[in-house]
């Protein structure tokens, strides 16, 4: 499972993992760009810091598989 994940990891970085990686880069920015927003609107209560941070997480989480669905590898 390591080796996988190693061998992965190296075709990643060397840029022969993805076919279009702009469209994974814009996806995964869309991504963080929601999950910061949410958690900047979130904090903006009164409440303690954690709960924003899972909440946002946790949306996050549930977005990211939508955004990265139609990814394409080599």
């Amino acid at each position: 499972m390591l080796e996988i994940g190693w061998f992965s990891a190296r075709l990643f970085f060397k840029g022969k993992l993805l076919r279009d990686p702009m469209n994974f880069v814009r996806q995964t920015a869309i991504g963080i760009g929601i999950s910061a927003l949410l958690l900047f609107l979130i904090a903006q209560a009164e409440v303690s810091l954690w709960i924003p941070v899972v909440l946002s997480s946790l949306f996050t989480g549930i977005l990211m598989p939508f955004l990265h669905k139609d990814i394409k590898l080599k």
